[in-house]
């Protein structure tokens, strides 16, 4: 499953999200969205992981924790729209 992590903190790196998800299972992947002009990070990021039940506890008990000092929004990823 994708999820979603909004309001990072700006110094939260994709190394951070890893070990933060898991906690919670495997996790295949996790990126925070860098801004290709400034090098800074966007305050977003993606993690995914590779079991749903570990996913739906992760997304449950992460949104609205503290993460670095932000408290931030984890939700599943919707699905990209290529049109």
């Amino acid at each position: 499953m994708n999820i979603f992590i909004a309001k990072l903190s700006f110094r939260t790196t994709s190394e951070v999200l890893k070990e933060i998800f898991e906690e919670y299972g495997e996790v295949v992947s996790a990126k925070v969205i860098m801004d290709h002009a400034t090098g800074r990070s966007k305050g977003y990021g993606f993690v995914e992981m590779a079991n749903d039940e570990e996913a739906v506890r992760a997304i449950d008990e992460l949104n609205n924790a503290e993460i670095e000092g932000n408290k931030v929004v984890v939700k599943k990823a919707n699905p990209r729209n290529n049109d």
